[in-house]
């Protein structure tokens, strides 16, 4: 997500805030306004491909091994 989507978003809420501020306020809510970036908003971000280290496989794998066996080990006794 690119600055410019974040600030897109905000200034959504912030739009949407003010009408229900005007709406309690019994005032008429001012016209929604449609976002500058919206084209910008299209385009696609690559995201960075995330990379587990060897010790970080080896974590999930010894701890799917657990879960394995707790449940293994569950349905023994049942």
């Amino acid at each position: 997500m690119g600055v410019n989507e974040i600030v897109a978003q905000i200034d959504e809420e912030i739009a949407q805030l003010q009408r229900a501020r005007a709406l309690l306020a019994g005032k008429a809510a001012p016209a929604p306004k449609k976002a500058a970036s919206a084209p910008a908003a299209k385009k696609t971000v690559k995201k960075k491909k995330r990379n587990l280290t060897p010790e970080g496989r080896k974590r999930i794998a010894e701890a799917v091994r657990r879960r394995w066996a707790e449940q293994k080990k569950a349905a023994a006794t049942s």
